[in-house]
């Protein structure tokens, strides 16, 4: 049997970093971002690929005491690259995958079947590499947000507007006000509540303007509030600011320690009685979601 997928501890700041600039990849995983994607698919020119494959391959041996926070975004599955990606980045075992633009549960399983050959063919555990998907990227995948329960090596799931944009022939994702119009608001909604069906972690998409970091710590504290544990960002100054919102505060950490002791005095309970009404396992499984976010 396939040891289960790990989930990372913390996934608040996921910060991507061009595949193709050895630069920005060193400044990304020298910084405080919880997971750095090495990017292969729309940061690199397809003219860079090859390279930027190569590169990836190389900055993950070089780094492999912090292998575990360097995940790899591949290319999408309707494409014709995801295999050479997965050829040239698995012999140096990434933390684990990205994959864009996916349209269901369909494709996990996909690139479940091709990740269980490259780990079989170079030593790795099977199952053992983890992936997150972005899954409303176009006009067919917002109809199979809920499908993902049970998906293979899944562990989040996040939304992108600007594909979607393109994929729906949109002139904006935004109103002059900085939120989202209807349907790329309805994407983030999807997304929450596709993660939520299929117990996975929720991460927000970016935010494109990196000079606005108000406005990030507002956007983020919000979409904190609706169920998102993380968020994707574009560049290093926005990371910092992502950590702060995400990280639980001192009454979430007192209360998710609160739930955990109580489950633990009072072993195989299913329900627990608690002075904010009834708790059940997935308060438990909560909980402890919060406290492997902290450093103790």
């Amino acid at each position: 049997m396939p040891a289960p997928t790990p989930t990372p501890a913390k996934t608040r700041s996921w910060l991507f970093a061009p595949g193709d600039s050895a630069r920005k990849m060193e400044k990304a995983a020298g910084g405080p971002a919880d997971i750095v994607i090495l990017d292969l698919e729309d940061a690199v020119a397809t003219a860079n690929k090859p390279e930027a494959r190569r590169m990836v391959a190389e900055f993950l041996r070089a780094n492999e005491q912090d292998r575990a926070r360097l995940w790899v975004r591949v290319n999408p599955l309707d494409g014709d690259w995801t295999a050479e990606d997965l050829d040239a980045v698995m012999p140096a075992r990434p933390g684990g995958i990205v994959l864009p633009k996916a349209e269901g549960r369909h494709h996990v399983e996909q690139l479940d079947a091709l990740l269980s050959e490259r780990e079989q063919a170079n030593d790795i555990e099977p199952g053992s590499t983890p992936v997150m998907a972005l899954v409303t990227e176009t006009a067919a995948a917002m109809f199979t947000t809920g499908e993902y329960r049970g998906a293979p090596r899944l562990t989040g799931m996040s939304w992108g507007a600007e594909d979607l944009s393109d994929s729906l022939g949109a002139a904006d994702s935004m109103n002059e006000d900085g939120s989202y119009r209807p349907v790329f608001e309805l994407a983030r909604s999807l997304c929450l509540l596709g993660a939520a069906a299929a117990g996975v972690t929720p991460i927000e998409t970016i935010m494109g303007d990196f000079r606005d970091l108000e406005c990030l710590e507002k956007r983020a504290r919000m979409v904190k509030r609706d169920g998102y544990r993380g968020m994707l960002a574009i560049h290093p100054a926005q990371v910092e600011v992502i950590n702060r919102a995400f990280a639980p505060s001192e009454e979430e950490i007192a209360e998710a320690r609160e739930i955990v002791q109580l489950f633990a005095d009072n072993p195989g309970a299913g329900t627990i009685g608690w002075r904010k009404g009834m708790l059940d396992r997935p308060h438990l499984s909560r909980a402890k979601q919060v406290l492997a976010q902290i450093d103790e």
